[in-house]
């Protein structure tokens, strides 16, 4: 049976990308904090299936919550980067994405006690035009992403990419790319990953990718963010379409990450790897 990925981008509900034009970052510590409840939540679904995942963290998130990034750690789960102010890759220079990097990588191995060695952009944004990051990466000392996104649309999206985890050749070294899960359909390759996509669309669409993933003999890579299990968060005042796709879904989230979880087989201890790291080694 084929072993899936479950990933976690680990941020605050008032950082996301589409929530930008809204709240700016000078404004972040004004807002409640709500990642713990949500976080815990998270962990006791994973320890029901005795499932393991890998943590996008953001740098910003982990200085201020380090005994909360400690308890992911403990349980058994990978910690990995998400930036530091989930600044997108196209609205950073390449010394501001290494210096991005860089600190978050030091703070979370400081904080956690352990090698930080992957990455996921914020909104997925290495596109095509900004592979430098990848480079940045491997000689920031990651051995791994999981940004390129292969699938075509409005903001992001690597669509030339490969569907299943590989290794990049950069002219600086290897990285093992491990991408998020599409579906294949009529000959078109579909966001079927997670995020708002498994908020909205039905069940069966995501499962059908990952049925796709294990014919093909591959882990697909699965990912949520902790404030879509709070559908009581604040809501911010934006544009129908940011609303429809920001807070659609939310009510009935955890129910189905729940069964999520238990219908789609994912990685399981031992605890001395994390699940993406484990690609590595394929």
């Amino acid at each position: 049976m084929t072993a899936h990925h479950f990933t976690v981008d680990l941020e605050e509900y008032f950082q996301v990308s589409a929530l930008e034009s809204r709240v700016a970052r000078s404004q972040w510590t004004r807002f409640e904090s709500r990642v713990f409840r949500q976080v815990n939540l998270l962990l006791e679904l994973l320890a029901r299936y005795e499932a393991r995942a890998t943590f996008f963290v953001l740098g910003w998130v982990a200085v201020r919550h380090a005994e909360l990034i400690r308890t992911i750690a403990r349980a058994g789960h990978e910690i990995a980067s998400h930036g530091w102010d989930h600044a997108r890759v196209t609205q950073q220079t390449p010394l501001q994405f290494r210096v991005s990097i860089q600190c978050t990588k030091d703070a979370l191995e400081e904080i956690s006690g352990a090698p930080v060695l992957g990455f996921r952009a914020p909104s997925f944004s290495i596109v095509p035009g900004r592979e430098w990051a990848l480079d940045i990466l491997v000689e920031e000392g990651y051995r791994y992403d999981s940004s390129l996104f292969p699938v075509q649309r409005p903001g992001y999206g690597y669509p030339n990419g490969r569907p299943d985890p590989h290794w990049l050749e950069r002219p600086v070294g290897r990285l093992a790319e491990i991408p998020p899960t599409t579906l294949r359909w009529c000959g078109l390759r579909l966001p079927a990953a997670g995020g708002a996509y498994f908020r909205l669309l039905p069940y069966g669409v995501v499962r059908t990718a990952f049925r796709q993933c294990e014919r093909r003999g591959v882990p697909g890579t699965f990912y949520i963010h902790p404030w879509e299990l709070d559908p009581d968060q604040p809501r911010l005042d934006v544009s129908w379409l940011t609303r429809a796709r920001h807070y659609g879904g939310l009510r009935g989230y955890g129910a189905a990450a729940r069964a999520a979880a238990g219908r789609v087989p994912v990685c399981r201890r031992p605890r001395h790897r994390g699940p993406l790291q484990r690609a590595l080694h394929r």
